[in-house]
């Protein structure tokens, strides 16, 4: 039986057929679970969102004594928080190609870094803190190879400098061309022009490529 011609090609069309089907169910369970977690990250950053934001309310509308220790406390984990959420994005975008969804989650993320950074300021105002804001604008949407070339270079660097560091330095990736109102004024005040350009402690301001003597001169 197993030799007739016939028999062998519906036994291959049957394993194909069924190797096909595990295929598709496979790919199916997959995309179901790449969907779960993204709607997991996607709900952990809307609860962020709303919790910086009433950290910002309470530190500038209510005359309220806050505890410095616990509030500086508070920064630096959410700093890094927000800082590793933001490279798994990345790593996340560098794999698929841009989509309206991408867009509009890294949006929410930088809205998060934007009002994180005015909550840096209060605080270290307020505390009269010694850490220092190092503010990163890039380009995100699409930058071509000379530009992503030269933001590799600044993040590595500014990398280092947080490595070196630590607690000492808040670093804030923020992505400029997002076109986000908020981020346009604070653009426009700190006269930020080109892409990328970090600045330091809303003073000292680097355009393009910086080393890191540089910056550790601008935190002395």
């Amino acid at each position: 039986m197993f030799d007739n011609p016939k028999h062998v090609f519906w036994q291959a069309f049957l394993a194909a057929a069924i190797v096909f089907s595990f295929g598709i169910w496979m790919g199916f369970l997959l995309e179901n679970y790449r969907t779960g977690l993204a709607d997991i990250a996607n709900s952990k950053m809307d609860l962020d969102l709303m919790d910086v934001k009433l950290q910002s309310d309470l530190y500038k509308n209510y005359n309220m004594n806050i505890n410095c220790n616990l509030a500086v406390e508070e920064n630096i984990l959410f700093a890094d928080k927000i800082f590793e959420e933001g490279k798994t994005m990345e790593r996340d975008t560098k794999a698929n190609t841009f989509t309206e969804d991408i867009i509009y989650q890294h949006k929410k993320l930088d809205l998060l870094r934007v009002i994180f950074w005015i909550n840096s300021i209060n605080i270290k105002q307020k505390c009269n803190s010694s850490y220092h804001n190092v503010v990163y604008f890039y380009q995100f949407v699409k930058p071509n190879t000379n530009k992503g070339a030269e933001q590799n270079i600044v993040s590595n660097v500014l990398s280092d400098l947080k490595q070196k560091y630590g607690n000492e330095i808040m670093l804030i990736p923020i992505a400029a061309d997002n076109n986000i109102t908020s981020l346009k004024f604070l653009a426009d005040y700190y006269n930020i022009t080109y892409l990328p350009t970090t600045l330091i402690d809303e003073k000292a301001k680097f355009e393009g490529i910086v080393n890191l003597e540089e910056l550790e001169r601008s935190i002395q």
